[in-house]
C-alpha cells in the first residue's frame, strides 16, 4: 500500500498566500516586491511576513537594491523552493487525480 499523496504536501507552501507567492515567483527568474504584493493581493506587511517564512525555509531569496534613489526588493525562488513547489504541485495533481504534464505536453 502506498502512502496517500497528501503526505507529500509541503506545509510551508500549503498556506494559500504562500502558495500564491511561490506560484508567482515560479513564473519568473525574479520579481519586484510590489509586483508580487499586487499580484497576490496582500498588504506589504502580510507579504513581508510570508516572505520571511519562505526565506527561513530556504525557498525564497530576497535581494535589496536601488532603482535610482528608490530602494527596491526583488524576490526569487531558490532551487530548493522551485523543487518544493514542483513536488507540492505533483502531490496536488495526484490528490485531484490529474496526471502531471510532461515537457512534451507544454
Amino acid at each position: 500500500m502506498t502512502a496517500h499523496p497528501r503526505h507529500r504536501l509541503d506545509p510551508v507552501i500549503h498556506s494559500p498566500i504562500r502558495l500564491s507567492i511561490v506560484a508567482c515567483l515560479a513564473a519568473a527568474d525574479k520579481a519586484e516586491f510590489a509586483f508580487v504584493r499586487d499580484t497576490v493581493e496582500v498588504s506589504d506587511s502580510v507579504l513581508s511576513r510570508q516572505v520571511t517564512l519562505l526565506t527561513e525555509a530556504g525557498y525564497v531569496q530576497a535581494r535589496k537594491g536601488y532603482v535610482g534613489k528608490r530602494p527596491r526588493t526583488w524576490l526569487s525562488l531558490t532551487a530548493a523552493g522551485r523543487a518544493a513547489y514542483e513536488e507540492h504541485l505533483s502531490a496536488l495533481r495526484a490528490i485531484a487525480g490529474t496526471p502531471a504534464r510532461s515537457e512534451a505536453d507544454v
